[in-house]
């Protein structure tokens, strides 16, 4: 059963999404891509946030998410036609929020290793305003 869960999401991104998977680094970073960061905000005030990111939280403490509610808040920033990017703590819930959205037709780009990746090359992270 989880074999065609793999394959069924794997195919399903393939036809109605564009999404990239890349290793989070200081160049991505400074590239100009907007990049949304979907933790949550005690995480952001706990270590800090990337320069100019978009702040917009898609899984609450307790691991709910409203998706229609994340979608309202995203289309202000970004839109369908171009490319932007999200992270999170460590690339596990933007690997999932970036299936979500690819499949609604974005082009985005998930940040495997995230904010937790970042630090460990040095790069110094901004504090929350």
């Amino acid at each position: 059963m989880k074999k065609w869960f793999v394959i069924l999401t794997f195919f399903t991104t393939f036809l109605f999404g564009d999404v990239r998977n890349v290793k989070v680094s200081e160049e991505f970073i400074k590239s100009g891509v907007k990049i949304i960061d979907i933790r949550t905000e005690p995480e952001w005030e706990q270590t800090g946030i990337v320069k100019d990111s978009i702040l917009i939280t898609f899984f609450d403490a307790q691991g709910g998410y409203n998706e229609k509610e994340f979608l309202s808040k995203l289309d202000k920033y970004v839109s369908k036609d171009k490319e932007f990017a999200l992270i999170c703590r460590t690339g596990n819930r933007t690997t999932a929020v970036s299936e979500i959205l690819g499949k609604s037709g974005y082009k985005v780009i998930n940040l495997k290793g995230g904010v937790k990746k970042l630090m460990e090359q040095g790069v110094v992270l901004e504090p929350l305003k």
